[in-house]
Order: structure tokens, then sequence, then C-alpha cells
């Protein structure tokens, strides 16, 4: 069964990493960090937490790096930004922020992880903001329709400490379909490739933190997640819906077009 903090809301809280360099779609973010690169005038960290707020969850950790500072910034002006304002001159900390927009009702806590930090690292430094016996952990740069729900509730029934989800991506190159070492057909950049990776939405119990160590080295995809594998503590959630990650300008304007196309999964 999973328990709500209040109504409608899951009280599991997403950590979402933020630190990134983003140094394959620079040319999109030469000033910006990656999360905050605009989808349809909104970062795509928003994007992100957006959706895991459409499945309940109203409370972020949130990973910072690389110019996290602009992260910081950009939620602190968040009701500014849209907001009509009432200011007093003589008396510049009376700020009134007039009603109306969208409410989020979010609890956003912003963790300074370290500029070069890698993910494994990262997890482990925000580890003491994180409660209760298991959270979402996921990236700023990947948007999917995956149903967080569903993912959790198959992570309860297994009982180990973590879930991935593992997707089918985009086909990216076309596709050999060999027969030995004859060439029997070419399929040009099919919809989906053969193969799963890691389509980094995870549900971890908190035993997974007492894997990590202080290393700001410690990349999460190669150590932690090989050694709960070799364990036997981490299953596959297999989801075959939206996934598409953002690693390049090219997947930048790809995601721009879905969103400008107003049929945005």
């Amino acid at each position: 069964m999973i328990r709500s903090s209040r109504k409608g809301f899951r009280a599991m809280q997403a950590v979402i990493l933020c630190g990134g360099q983003g140094t394959r779609i620079r040319d999109t973010s030469e000033h910006l960090p990656k999360p905050m690169v605009p989808i349809g005038g909104k970062p795509i960290l928003w994007h992100v937490m957006k959706h895991c707020a459409s499945h309940g969850i109203r409370e972020f950790v949130l990973c910072l790096g690389h110019k996290g500072h602009e992260i910081k910034r950009w939620f602190l002006d968040y009701h500014l930004r849209d907001r009509d304002l009432t200011v007093r001159l003589g008396r510049p900390e009376q700020v009134e922020i007039h009603p109306g927009g969208e409410e989020e009702d979010w609890i956003i806590t912003l963790a300074e992880t370290g500029e070069h930090t890698m993910t494994g690292g990262r997890l482990h430094r925000a580890g003491h903001h994180i409660r209760g016996e298991r959270f979402l952990f996921t990236y700023a740069d990947g948007l999917s329709d995956i149903d967080i729900g569903a993912l959790e509730a198959f992570h309860a029934r297994h009982g180990k400490l973590a879930t991935v989800t593992a997707v089918a991506p985009p086909g990216r190159y076309g596709e050999l379909e060999l027969k030995g070492d004859a060439v029997r057909a070419f399929r040009e950049k099919p919809e989906r490739a053969s193969g799963r990776i890691n389509g980094g939405f995870f549900i971890l119990d908190r035993g997974v933190l007492d894997r990590l160590d202080d290393d700001p080295a410690l990349v999460w995809e190669r150590e932690p997640l090989e050694s709960l594998a070799a364990n036997d503590q981490l299953r596959a959630y297999r989801r075959d819906g939206f996934w598409h990650a953002m690693d390049t300008t090219k997947d930048f304007l790809d995601l721009t077009r879905m969103w400008d196309s107003g049929q945005a999964p």
C-alpha cells in the first residue's frame, strides 16, 4: 500500500541529479546549466518535476553542481516571474506578490553537492535531506510518461533494494538485419531500438545510501548499480511508453518540436 502525507500526495520524495556539465549540448546551453535549458518556455527540469507532481510527489531534493546558482535563482524568482507585484520603495522588505497563475504546492531542497562530483557522490551528499524508507531517483534531462505509482508498486512487490526503469530508446541509427555476414535488410532509423537501457527512473530503498561513500568520483551507474546487481538487489521495470533524454542539441530540437506541435507526449 502506498501511503500519502496528505490527500493526493505521496510522501515519497523525488531526488533529481542537476549537476552535470552538459558538454554535448554546450552550444545550446552555453550560459545555462543543462537542467535550465527551456522546452516550451520552461526548463526541462520543471517538466521532470511537473511529471513527478502529476503522480502525487510534492517534495524534491535537487542535487546541484555546475552553475547551481542559476537553478537557485530560478526558483527564488519563481513567483516574481509571472505575478503582479506591489513594491514599497521605502520598505524594500515589503513586496506583495498578488495571486494568479499556477500554484505548485512543492517543497524544494536545493543541495550543493560539488562542482565536479559524479552521480553517486551527489546522491551520497544529498542523503541527509532524504526522509522515509524509499524515494524516486532520476535525472534532470530525461522526460517520460512513466506511471510512477506503478513503478513504486512494482518495487514494493519484489522487496529488493533498487528498481531501475528499463526502456527501449528511440532509434538513432539505421539497423542492419544480418544473416551470418550477409545483409538481408536495412531499416532506416527504426522507431525503437531492439535492446533496453537504463531509463533513469529509479525507486530506491534508503538502505542503498549505506552502500555509498563520500567519494566525488563515485559514479552511480558503475560501482553502486553493478554491486546491487551482483548481490541480487536490483530489478528492472520494463516500460515501453514515451521516453526521451536530452543529451545533444538534436535532442533539444526534437523535444522543442514535440512541444510546439501541441501534441507533446
